[in-house]
Parts: C-alpha cells; sequence; structure tokens
C-alpha cells in the first residue's frame, strides 16, 4: 500500500484515507469512530492507510458530524496526587485507543453549591461519559446531577450502592484484612491503626478489614491507639503523635489506611526516636512511589489504580455492549518491606 499525494498543505483528509483503502468514506468514519460490525480485514486495511498517511481526524468535525464529543471527564477530590496520576495515566491510555480525549476537572466535595456547578459544566460542555473517585462518587448530589443531565459515568471504588452504576473496585476489607494478619503472624499483637479520610468509603472498608483480622485471634482495636487521618502526611504526624505519647505504652507496630499517612508516622517515629523497624514496625496502603523512597522502605498494598483507572474507561466505552461486564473487581497485593520485622 502506496499513500497518494495528499491534499492542500500536504494534510491528509477521510477521503485519501479513504481511497488508498479502497473503501468509502462512511466506512472510513466508522472505523474512526470505532463503530461495531467492520469486518475485521477492512478495519486493519483502513487504520493501514491512516498510519501511512498520518491521518488524524479532527475532533471538532468529528463531534458535528455525529452524536458523540469524544470527550471523557475524571471528577475527583482527593488530596493523593499520585492516586490521581495513576487515575488519569489509566483512563488516558484506554482512550486514546479509540479517539477520546480526557477532561480533567477537580471539585470541591465541600462546596455548598456543588451541584449547581456540576449542573452548569455539564450543560456548558458535551461529554460522553464521566469517571468518578472518591469521595465524589458516593455523593448522592453529584449522581443525582450527572443522571439529570443524561450522561453515563463509570465509579471507582464505591462504598454506597455499588449497583447504581458500573463500577471497577478492589477488595479493600480483604487487602486490610490478610495485611493485619501478615502482621499477626510476625508476633505483633500490639497493633495500631490509623484511619483514613472518613468521607472516603475505602477507608472504611479498610478498618473493617483491620478489625476482623483482630478478632480472629481474640483482640479488639484499642482506642488509644485508633486515630482519625485524613490520607496526608501531615494527619499520619498527629496520629503517631498521639498514639506513640510518651509516658504511655506504645504498640509494636502501626498500620496507616494510606502510605502518606504511614510516611507521617514513620517521620514522627524516628523524630521520637524510635528504630524502625526494630522499635516499630510500620505498614501503609497503596504502594504509592514514596514507599520505596523512605527508609527504610514502606510495607504496604499494592492498589492498582491505574488498572482500575483503564477498566473504568473500557466500561464507559464499551457501556452499548450488553455482554459486558458492569462490576469489575481487580487484585490487590501485598508488599513486604523493610518498614516491617517479626516480633
Amino acid at each position: 500500500m502506496r499513500p497518494p499525494n495528499t491534499g492542500v498543505g500536504g494534510a491528509s483528509t477521510i477521503n485519501d484515507v479513504a481511497r488508498l483503502a479502497g473503501v468509502s468514506i462512511k466506512t472510513v468514519s466508522r472505523v474512526m469512530n470505532d463503530e461495531p460490525n467492520v469486518r475485521q480485514e477492512t478495519r486493519d486495511k483502513v487504520q493501514e492507510a491512516a498510519t501511512l498517511l498520518h491521518y488524524r481526524p479532527n475532533l471538532l468535525a468529528r463531534s458535528l458530524a455525529g452524536s458523540r464529543s469524544f470527550l471523557v471527564a475524571l471528577f475527583y477530590d482527593n488530596p493523593n496526587p499520585a492516586y490521581i496520576t495513576e487515575l488519569q495515566k489509566g483512563v488516558i491510555n484506554r482512550a486514546r485507543g479509540s479517539g477520546y480525549h480526557l477532561l480533567v476537572e477537580p471539585q470541591d466535595s465541600h462546596a455548598p453549591d456543588l451541584a449547581r456547578q456540576i449542573t452548569n459544566l455539564l450543560a456548558t460542555i458535551r461529554l460522553d461519559g464521566i469517571i468518578l473517585s472518591p469521595p465524589l462518587c458516593d455523593m448522592a448530589v453529584v449522581l443525582q446531577a450527572i443522571e439529570a443531565a443524561g450522561v453515563p459515568y463509570v465509579r471507582v471504588s464505591p462504598f454506597l450502592n455499588p449497583d447504581r452504576s458500573p463500577c471497577v473496585r478492589m477488595d479493600d476489607a480483604q487487602a486490610a484484612y490478610e495485611l493485619t494478619r501478615k502482621l499477626i503472624e510476625m508476633g505483633h499483637t500490639d497493633i495500631g491503626f490509623v484511619l483514613g479520610h472518613p468521607e472516603h468509603g475505602g477507608a472504611h472498608q479498610r478498618y473493617e478489614g483491620f478489625v476482623r483480622a483482630l478478632r480472629e485471634d481474640g483482640m479488639e482495636p484499642r482506642p488509644e491507639w485508633t486515630r482519625q487521618g485524613y490520607f496526608s502526611y501531615e494527619s499520619g504526624v498527629e496520629a503517631a503523635r498521639a498514639i506513640l505519647a510518651p509516658g504511655t505504652k506504645h504498640p509494636t507496630a502501626i498500620f496507616a489506611s494510606n502510605d502518606y499517612m504511614a510516611l507521617g508516622v514513620m517521620a514522627h517515629a524516628q523524630q521520637a526516636g524510635l528504630r524502625l523497624p526494630d522499635d516499630l514496625s510500620v505498614a501503609g496502603f497503596d504502594d504509592a512511589p514514596g514507599a520505596l523512597r523512605t527508609w527504610p522502605p514502606l510495607t504496604t498494598v499494592r492498589q492498582p489504580v491505574e488498572d482500575m483507572a483503564y477498566a473504568a474507561a473500557d466500561l464507559l466505552l464499551n457501556r452499548n455492549d450488553a455482554g459486558a461486564d458492569q462490576d469489575r473487581m481487580l487484585p490487590f497485593a501485598l508488599i513486604m518491606r523493610e518498614s516491617v520485622r517479626a516480633r
């Protein structure tokens, strides 16, 4: 297949692609829009011609010509920059394969006019779908505003009403349970816990798994070793300051329900003169980039955030496939590193 001379300015057009592939312009359009009922042989010919011609469909023209905008949005409100970056990477990797572009929209979940802001946004920008991350994915006002606008959406890690929409999750409770069991098997019976942000459903599930593992061994969480955190480094420092207060009995291990808080726990413990992990073992959750950049490296649960975002985008773009799963549960992994040692 040899590319023909292109039109004005050397830019290839849909006509050039159709001529080189030996198909109609309508067929090229269907392939570019990733529509069904195109034979794979024909699809391959069109894609090969488009590659040879360096053809890129015009997003505005595609939008005006059909019922789609080729824009999907990610709505988020999360203090963890690594988490948001991984979400974006996953959505972009899937969306680009179908010719879609990502619009990233931070939202303030505490804004009194949040529903109005989202309604106004959806009236201004035509979206083909939205991906919602915690805590927005569990907020009724957000879901109602999107549903009223008739925009399809997929939720990542919802806690409430998982059957309300397609969603992608991992088993936070089981992950926390298994890491707590690991600590117990290593001889830790005095374990502290830093709770995650109370507005995030995953935080409650992680504490549930922690408590279940303790109770299997006849133990209960101790209130003085259980402190509220907010998924931030600073809240981890504050929780550690309370749990490790001078003159009180200390736990031998602290499990923080995300890595940023675990890093805060480690920083305060070392400032207080404790040796890690000899005097105190510390574990986190997420496997954020900082987990490997601290000393000792952090034991944690690897949450497949990028894969979850990819799966969410896949559900969104395949929503008309009657045979597609509407709820995907992705696997986690325990990552044992030097921040934890046996007693």
